[in-house]
């Protein structure tokens, strides 16, 4: 039995991958404990939705934290990778809300405690779908670590900071203006709208003046709106009202008087200088009405329909109500004209429905207390945003925060832990259902229906995960965490929450580094999305061409924060690599004895190649190694790909191959040695990004002290001796040569069985010693049988072919290698038959009746023979010429 026998012809990656992940799973690999004789290392991956699916961008944003991980245990670190999902209340109530309708049933019909079973039922179904995905990629979570946002750890967490944030009043009940869904029926926080452009109109309306003696004209674009107006106001220096402040209009459709007021809000030069104040339904407005002491007068119910104080339209969907009323007011002479209006409108990030402004009674924190030590970490560089220019997103959001609604309308979440007495209206926070109340003694109390924000337990991710809020050994060890990886859409949804929560509870920031990366976009450059039906499943893709070919496509031309095209070419470009390296590998071992041992490998026995291999593998372990550093995975892989694909295969193993074929050759073993050793070292550096090949390759691989695995292998350090300049130099100059003639031969159409004399022409005696030296080389790779060294160009042969390089000039006499007369005679022959199909396509492709018929392939199809032919034409032209 010899080596190869149990290495199949090509790598099979569905049988590999599952076989290779359950040993890994099986022998604790993932696992990571404190360890004081290790630098910890820490990533807490964003949690996915329990409701979520693998997509794209998933699959980027796994990749890129794996391949930390990854590359930080090699180097020694204890790396802790902690995986988790969130409960993810919207969405999931939404789900579960879905399937009730179709069975014909609704939350009222079953109570909270049913619904609550119900969406645990879910959980325990649906919920760890998106885990055994991720280990379809190859992540190597710590698995026995596994967090969800409503473990009963991160819930009690959760309470903790609720009641700590409320005894340090930076929580509040209160009125105020709030975000609505009117689908999701729930409040949401300004993070969760998301602005689009949509068209509209500007309607211009009359609000006469109630002495009779006038009017003011505005405009609005929510006309359903003006039966909420408590007020219209104008600027307290605006001269052509100034006489009016402090008068009544007559509310348009309503008929009732409200007041003119004066607030600086206003702004003199936009439009008539003239707005409509509602309280109940425009942040705005809210706050003008606040300064004035104005009524609020909400107009709509929960899911977006008029309400008893919209008069006879209650009942009616605002979009309805809209037209009704435009309709009625034009027929009563109050609307002057409608102007086309394109305006940035809030949507529900979850639903997209419209959002409706609107006073709610709600739940918030006092935010610019958190906000400014926030501001400061990251100013200070205790955390630092990769790129940089992100840093600007989260000054620009957290200068400019509102208090955050936490409170949600749903019943899937972290319950607020607030408490009313029946009997005196007190209200009690508390970590524990109390059964007395502390004002009045009475025992009926009632918990707050409503749950927290998501993001407010997400905001805890970094150290609820860690035990906090027990002193855990976790917590000590690991936090602050080394790395956040995410992608730039969720900075101020995520990012900046958890660095306040962060700071507000352990002192410190979460985290020292923000890594943001782009989104995943088709090759057309447009966002992937499910609705938009260029969303791409990546576990189909895997199934076609393999994990690792998938994380290659994943991170080639990868540069941190911009988004990125995907291609299906790149993954077959990713089994192609995965083809290259295994071939590589069979042909190594097959070149290897069975009970071949390196102990006897002599150093000094190093042939050019050996040292040259051998030094451009120490230069690339120092490069790799500091781009990984820097986050630089595009140009990390990119390195790896170049030097095992075209220095390792394309050149190193051929020029080596003369000495494996030679079994009497003295530096055979040392030849054996380097294809071994540079192998292994090239896995390990490539093992972050394609984990299942590399381990695959590397247990097969002839070492003399083989690790268990190459996951528990030491990352490839750059070593001195390893050094070797001059014969790198050497190399780049024959390698540069070789590629000349090449070039020369291919374009003069010399056949590869005929040999070449070359003549190198150069005034340098070092480069003149290393072709001497060299000339093996140019025999076997470029077919080379004499090579002649001058100084000077004399007596060169006039058909002799040149090509400059960084050595000198290379000179390739022609006249014994083909007949130049016979070639030139070919191609002017082949000149003629191309310039007859030239003027074939060129008379069809002018021929306005082909043109104007022909299918557009057709003449696609034309074009591209011309344009193929023109080509071939040059290349004909500048052939004869050179031979002329």
């Amino acid at each position: 039995m010899t080596r190869l026998d149990n290495i199949s012809k090509a790598f099979e990656p569905a049988e590999a991958e599952a076989r290779m992940y359950a040993d890994w799973l099986e022998k604790g690999y993932f696992h990571a404990v404190p360890d004081p004789d290790k630098k910890p290392f820490c990533i807490v991956m964003p949690p996915p939705n329990i409701t979520g699916q693998l997509h794209m961008g998933h699959a980027l944003d796994n990749t890129l934290q794996d391949i930390l991980t990854r590359f930080k245990r090699m180097q020694g670190y204890s790396a802790l990778w902690l995986p988790g999902t969130d409960h993810a209340a919207i969405a999931t109530e939404a789900k579960l809300v879905e399937a009730m309708k179709k069975d014909g049933i609704t939350k009222t019909d079953i109570g909270r405690d049913k619904f609550l079973e119900r969406a645990w039922e879910w959980r325990a179904q649906y919920g760890t779908r998106i885990v055994e995905q991720q280990k379809r990629l190859g992540a190597s979570c710590d698995w026995d670590r596994e967090r969800f946002t409503m473990d009963d750890g991160l819930s009690d967490a959760v309470t903790e900071v609720f009641i700590r944030y409320y005894q340090q009043d930076l929580i509040y009940r209160g009125e105020r203006i709030i975000n609505w869904c009117p689908h999701c029926l729930t409040s949401i926080s300004e993070a969760e709208v998301d602005y689009e452009e949509q068209e509209g109109s500007f309607w211009h309306l009359r609000y006469p003046l109630a002495d009779g003696s006038g009017e003011l004209i505005l405009a609005t674009t929510r006309p359903e709106t003006l039966l909420g107006d408590t007020a219209v106001a104008v600027h307290p220096e605006d001269e052509r009202y100034m006489h009016l402040i402090g008068k009544t209009v007559i509310l348009p459709l309503v008929g009732k008087e409200i007041p003119i007021i004066a607030d600086t809000y206003v702004e003199k030069d936009f439009g008539t200088g003239v707005v409509k104040i509602t309280p109940a339904h425009d942040p705005n407005d809210f706050e003008v009405g606040l300064r004035h002491h104005l009524p609020v007068v909400c107009v709509m119910t929960d899911d977006a329909h008029m309400n008893e104080n919209a008069g006879i339209y209650q009942g009616m969907d605002r979009y309805a109500a809209r037209k009704q009323i435009i309709t009625d007011l034009t027929e009563q002479g109050l609307l002057i004209k409608t102007e086309p209006h394109r305006h940035n409108v809030g949507t529900c990030y979850r639903c997209r429905t419209t959002v409706e402004p609107r006073v709610s009674l709600q739940w918030f924190v006092k935010m610019k207390p958190l906000a400014e030590p926030a501001i400061a970490a990251v100013r200070q560089g205790e955390t630092k945003f990769i790129p940089e220019r992100f840093d600007k997103t989260y000054f620009n959001w957290m200068e400019n925060i509102r208090d955050w609604c936490i409170s949600r309308q749903l019943w899937w979440g972290h319950r607020i832990p607030a408490y009313y007495c029946a009997s005196c209206g007190e209200m009690i926070v508390s970590a524990v259902t109390p059964d007395t109340c502390t004002k009045c003694g009475g025992h009926d109390l009632k918990q707050d229906e409503d749950t927290l924000d998501t993001w407010f337990s997400s905001a805890l991710w970094p150290f609820s995960t860690l035990g906090w809020p027990d002193r855990t050994d976790e917590l000590d060890y690991w936090y602050p965490t080394s790395v956040l990886v995410t992608a730039y859409d969720i900075i101020f949804f995520w990012v900046a929450r958890m660095i306040f929560s962060g700071i507000a509870c352990m002192g410190k920031p979460p985290f020292e580094y923000v890594l943001i990366h782009g989104i995943m976009r088709d090759a057309l450059g447009k966002k992937m999305s499910k609705s938009m039906g260029n969303g791409i499943d990546p576990l189909v893709l895997v199934d076609r061409y393999g994990a690792d070919a998938l994380r290659y496509a994943l991170v080639t031309g990868n540069a941190p924060g911009n988004d990125q095209r995907f291609q299906e070419e790149k993954i077959e470009a990713g089994r192609n690599f995965t083809n290259k390296i295994w071939n590589a590998m069979r042909f190594v071992l097959m070149n290897c004895e069975d009970d071949l041992s390196f102990a006897d490998v002599d150093r000094n026995r190093f042939t050019i190649e050996d040292k040259w291999i051998l030094s451009r593998l120490n230069t690339v372990i120092s490069e790799v190694t500091a781009n990984l550093e820097r986050f630089e995975f595009g140009v990390a892989i990119g390195k790896i790909y170049s030097f095992l694909w075209e220095e390792y295969c394309d050149w190193y193993i051929e020029i080596a191959k003369a000495r494996l074929y030679d079994s009497a050759s003295p530096t055979r073993l040392e030849a054996q040695y380097v294809l071994n050793s540079v192998l292994a070292k090239s896995m390990q550096l490539l093992h972050p990004f394609m984990p299942f090949l590399t381990e695959e390759i590397f247990s097969f691989l002839v070492m003399d002290r083989r690790p268990a695995s190459i996951m528990v292998s030491d990352w490839p350090m750059a070593d001195t001796s390893d050094e070797y300049p001059a014969q790198e130099q050497q190399m780049i100059l024959i390698m540069d040569a070789v590629r000349a003639i090449r070039n020369i031969r291919v374009n003069m159409g010399v056949a590869p069985s005929r040999k070449a004399s070359i003549i190198l022409v150069t005034d340098d005696i070092s480069v003149a010693s290393m072709f001497m030296e060299g000339k093996p080389f140019l025999e076997r790779l470029a077919s080379v049988s004499d090579l002649e060294v001058r100084n000077d160009k004399a007596n060169i042969p006039s058909t002799a072919v040149a090509a400059v390089f960084g050595g000198g000039e290379l000179y390739i006499p022609l006249e014994d290698l083909i007949d130049i007369s016979k070639e030139l005679e070919r191609l002017s022959k082949e000149q003629e038959n191309l310039k007859n199909e030239l003027d074939r396509v060129e008379a069809k492709l002018s021929n306005q009746e082909f043109v104007g018929k022909a299918p557009a392939k057709v003449i696609d199809a034309e074009r591209e023979k011309r344009t193929r032919y023109l080509e071939m034409h040059k290349n004909i032209q500048e052939r004869m010429k050179l031979l002329q």
